[in-house]
């Protein structure tokens, strides 16, 4: 049986450190969390590679250095109210409630809600809750939101999300598939929405944010 711990503290000093992570709150979040309990069984002992890993058709945990790099771009505060949008398994939404206040996760994916609620419930990460609902929709009833992190690529963001935040409240997510994808930061400011751009991200895309297709003569 693979040592867990040493995996986990061996992900934390070679693929996260080395990709200029030195957030210290987020990285004994990462040395916390144990990874191996948000993916399936069959997969438990690759839970640490440093590669997405399938959960369900489709969808994936994230490859641990990008989805690092995503969440110190976000600098959540230990008073933020969090969505996390597209949770899959839940393995973001325990990192962000070591972080934050409250964490909302919303994941369209039924079976993927549902286990990520017993898994959380499971290891006592009481400050969260999953919603099994449209993800490109978010969650207005418990908002505004500090901050929305979405766990995936997406075409666009859509304004619904963004009408979500609070005054002064961010929106993290990547945009566009493959190598031109580009991770960007969304801030609120009364009822002016800002964009800056922060670094170049690959992800694997989250359900529900395709654009769609324009007819064309």
């Amino acid at each position: 049986m693979l040592d867990f711990d040493t995996a986990r503290r061996t992900m934390v000093d070679c693929q996260i450190r080395t990709n200029d992570v030195t957030n210290p709150e987020l990285l004994d979040a990462l040395f916390e969390v144990p990874r191996e309990r948000f993916v399936p069984q069959a997969r438990v002992e690759l839970a640490y590679i440093d590669e997405d890993i399938e959960v369900a058709p489709g969808r994936y945990v994230m490859e641990p250095a990008p989805l690092a790099k995503l969440l110190q771009a976000a600098n959540v505060d230990p008073g933020d109210v969090v969505l996390d949008i597209g949770c899959a398994t839940g393995y973001t939404t325990a990192i962000l409630s070591r972080l934050a206040s409250m964490v909302i996760a919303v994941e369209s994916d039924a079976a993927l809600a549902a286990r990520a609620a017993e898994t959380l419930n499971e290891l006592d990460y009481d400050n969260t809750v999953v919603i099994k609902g449209d993800a490109a929709r978010g969650y207005p009833g418990e908002g505004p939101y500090d901050l929305i992190f979405i766990g995936g690529a997406v075409d666009a963001v859509p304004a619904g999300l963004l009408d979500q935040l609070r005054d002064g409240g961010k929106l993290v997510a990547v945009e566009g598939r493959g190598n031109a994808a580009v991770a960007r930061q969304y801030t609120r400011q009364g009822d002016d929405i800002s964009t800056r751009t922060l670094f170049n991200c690959a992800v694997r895309p989250v359900p529900g944010f395709e654009k769609k297709a324009e007819f064309v003569f």
